[in-house]
């Protein structure tokens, strides 16, 4: 294996399901898992194809309720291709599949830098005839709407025809999560399909209730000449297929190469999706030109987002990378989509958006800023929905869904499966009200890292705006302790959703809501009055803003109520009268206590009775605010946070979190790099192994964690260098070296700067500035300032570590 390769070796049934996640391929508008185009879903294999903001809604009896459920829609399956040795009888034995006993070797490779995934295959049939497969297959990353998948075949020892068929499956239903399976799947109605000419099949639906047509064309032509015969496969109009009978000669190689094209009724520029994907495949030239045009932009995608770390941590940080640019391209940057928490990768959390842009934007500011935009304004077109939601809740401003899809709804379901139990339960995550500070932070941290001043003065001014009002109607004054409180939340943590034996939902003044809280209400007041003075004023005209409401929001900014017990800050208010867990006698007793709740609940037991946290959640306060900051904001709400306080709180919470996401190990390495540094090494190589080596117990199969993998870059670009932006535009640097992750590249595009280099090496960080920028660079460091010029480079001298 190569840094530039991710490979498998040998055909193995129960590592399918995750394989195909992880080689999976997407261009940001739709993606493909990396399924054997050879089988149909079942058993271990499920193709899926997805793109970007198509969902669907259906209702399903569930325990005796009808339930509505949102979910990203499997579209018609572009994949299938079979193929077979011809009988001296002519009848046809069987298609051969990777599960056949005649398959003699198999080895998948996914090449990183071109954006291709390969596939060898040997078969050998009872006669002792060898045929030899090479697979190769791309999701357009010039062309977002067109995929190929190239065959070659060879006759290793024999002469005689190889039958190939090609088809269209638009049989297909959401499948590809075990407990979802309760669930009404089929999502796609009135399916028609075609033959027109040039060995060309066509397939259109539609989704039943969000009305999306969807058209998928696809033409198949071999390298002996265009003869093949077009028949519909089974009788229906959901499986067109299209036939190639190859002559081979012995040891002769022969190519069948499929042109595909997707598009839907969400394009722009187009009258029908139909005409749109039947132009499509007509008019590419051909394999070979498609490959050349498909490699220029995977080229242009990396050199943007140049990252260069050594041995097996820069292997993954690099195939983190590929996914996070598969879904997230700069074709994502025009199309009204969120960020999938699960990438376009699988069916898991129904493809619905959460908090994940929290863990992405940072790097995307950096690298992509036009992609970052886009899913910011994802979220401002849905500003008027959450407006709605905190109306019917009974507060004032934007109340943003835990859960968003289509339209802005709240989309989080109302019963979650235990698969330990088997029990369908309540589910309060909708609580989590927490996520209206993360669009907030993510607006603030765009506009910081761009300098967009307009985008700031018109959606970022509208969005802060919005989000505070919400936290002004939601804070409650408490006259008792002459302090704001934040009532019936949930926190990150989401293990502890009620007090124990509590008849109704919710948790009192989350430390990480409060203090996040505090966090916006200040800064949408400093972010309005930088604003022009007419801006200003048409804004407060526009939402009935004015002098007394800002006064409140300042007021509640210093007064939030944020809780302490035993010398540390609480998660919630009495965290700490919760009953201490017995972590030896539990792990002793189960091994894997990841997901604690389902195994407490199976018991019969609840994990609110518990100091037990699933990941982090007050410790979130140290992953998006550096010490300084930190200090800053709990001196503002009248607390003495000091660095003994901070070390203490992260030493507790370490000891109680069961890491049951994979971005528990991402937020603990961050924090620790600061406080613990010898402790973070181990955290940050759980958060890269994830979902490589699928951590949380067969989760990653369903789709990867998007918002690990691009936290994890962001841990190298700006936790490890200590990179931040100050309010002025420079850059400042406080590196904290991990020795494991010594010497390390990267380069970032910042504002009207492209290519900005940092070298991280033993003893010292490097930066230069290319001569071909126009503009210098000021680097604030401890005790100067540095200014770089055009074609300047510098040197910071780090201490020895330990």
């Amino acid at each position: 294996m190569s840094e530039w390769t991710w490979e498998y070796e040998g055909y193995d049934p129960a590592e399918e399901t995750l394989r195909e996640s992880l080689c999976s391929l997407g261009n940001g508008y739709f993606a493909t898992r990396g399924a054997a185009p050879e089988c149909a879903a079942g058993g271990p294999h499920y193709p899926g194809t997805y793109a970007a903001g198509v969902y669907n809604r259906l209702t399903s009896e569930v325990a005796g309720q009808t339930v509505s459920n949102e979910d990203m829609v499997n579209l018609p399956n572009w994949l299938p291709l079979r193929y077979r040795l011809a009988t001296p009888d002519g009848s046809g034995g069987d298609w051969y599949t990777p599960d056949d006993a005649a398959l003699r070797s198999y080895r998948q490779l996914l090449d990183l830098r071109a954006g291709i995934y390969e596939r060898h295959l040997l078969f050998e049939d009872a006669s002792g005839r060898r045929l030899r497969v090479r697979q190769s297959r791309i999701v357009h990353m010039d062309d977002p709407h067109l995929a190929a998948l190239r065959t070659e075949f060879t006759a290793e020892n024999f002469s005689g025809t190889v039958e190939v068929e090609s088809a269209i499956d638009a049989a297909v239903t959401n499948d590809g999560v075990a407990r979802y399976r309760e669930l009404n799947g089929q999502h796609l109605a009135e399916i028609m399909s075609g033959y027109p000419e040039d060995c060309t099949v066509w397939v259109r639906a539609r989704t039943i209730n969000s009305g999306i047509a969807v058209a998928v064309a696809a033409r198949t032509y071999s390298s002996q000449g265009p003869s093949c015969e077009p028949r519909p496969s089974t009788g229906t109009p959901t499986r067109p297929a299209t036939r190639v009978d190859l002559a081979l000669k012995q040891g002769e190689t022969a190519t069948v190469d499929k042109i595909v094209a997707l598009h839907t009724s969400r394009d722009s520029a187009i009258s029908d999706p139909l005409d749109a994907a039947l132009d499509g495949v007509r008019n590419v030239p051909g394999w070979d030109q498609l490959l050349l045009g498909h490699r220029l932009a995977w080229q242009r995608l990396w050199h943007r987002a140049l990252l260069e770390v050594p041995g097996e941590a820069g292997h993954i940080l690099r195939f983190h990378l590929f996914h996070v640019l598969q879904t997230l391209s700069p074709h994502t940057a025009d199309l009204d989509a969120g960020v999938p928490a699960r990438g376009l990768n699988g069916e898991a959390y129904r493809g619905h958006v959460f908090w994940d842009e929290l863990f992405v934007l940072p790097y995307l500011n950096l690298h992509f800023p036009e992609v970052s935009k886009g899913l910011l304004r994802y979220r401002h077109r849905r500003l008027n929905r959450a407006r709605r939601l905190a109306r019917d809740a009974g507060y004032d401003g934007a109340m943003y869904p835990w859960q968003s899809g289509s339209d802005g709804r709240e989309e989080t379901q109302e019963l979650h499966l235990n698969p330990s139990s088997g029990r369908w339960l309540p589910d309060n995550s909708r609580l989590q009200h927490h996520i209206g500070s993360a669009v907030a932070y993510n607006v603030w941290s765009y506009a910081r890292a761009t300098g967009d001043r307009r985008f700031m003065e018109q959606e970022g001014a509208e969005t802060l705006l919005q989000i505070s009002r919400f936290w002004a109607s939601k804070s409650e004054w408490d006259g008792d302790i002459g302090r704001y409180r934040i009532r019936r939340v949930v926190g990150p943590d989401e293990y502890h959703d009620a007090y124990p034996d509590a008849t109704e939902p919710g948790l009192d003044d989350n430390a990480y809501t409060n203090v996040t809280a505090a966090w916006v209400l200040q800064r949408t007041l400093e972010s309005l009055a930088a604003l022009p003075e007419e801006r200003r004023a048409e804004l407060a005209e526009h939402t009935g803003l004015d002098d007394t409401e800002l006064s409140h929001w300042d007021d509640i900014s210093h007064r939030l109520h944020v809780p302490f017990h035993q010398g540390v800050v609480s998660q919630f208010d009495g965290y700490g009268e919760l009953r201490e867990l017995d972590w030896v006698g539990m792990s002793t007793k189960y091994g894997d206590i990841r997901r604690l709740d389902r195994v407490l609940e199976a018991e019969g037991d609840s994990v609110n009775r518990y100091q037990a946290s699933k990941q982090a959640d007050t410790l979130m306060l140290g992953y998006l605010f550096p010490p300084r900051e930190l200090r800053a904001l709990f001196a503002r709400l009248g607390h003495r946070l000091d660095d003994e306080t901070w070390r203490r709180t992260v030493d507790y919470y370490v000891a109680r979190t069961s890491h049951g996401s994979t971005l528990s190990g991402l937020v603990h390495a961050w924090v620790l790099a600061r406080v613990r540094p010898a402790q973070a090494w181990g955290f940050f190589q759980e958060a890269l192994r994830g979902d490589v080596a699928d951590l949380q117990g067969g989760t990653t199969g369903e789709g990867i964690h998007l918002g690990a993998m691009a936290g994890t870059l962001d841990l190298v670009q700006r936790c490890l260098t200590g990179l931040r932006i100050r309010s002025d535009g420079a850059l400042s640097l406080a590196p904290v070296p991990q020795p494991e992750l010594s010497g390390y590249d990267f380069a970032i595009h910042y504002r009207h700067l492209w290519g900005v280099r940092f070298r991280m090496r033993s003893g010292g960080l490097d930066i230069s500035l290319p001569a071909t920028n126009r503009r210098s660079l000021d680097i604030r460091l401890v005790d100067r300032t540095v200014t770089l010029r055009p074609g300047d480079s510098f040197h910071l001298t780090l201490p020895d570590g330990d």
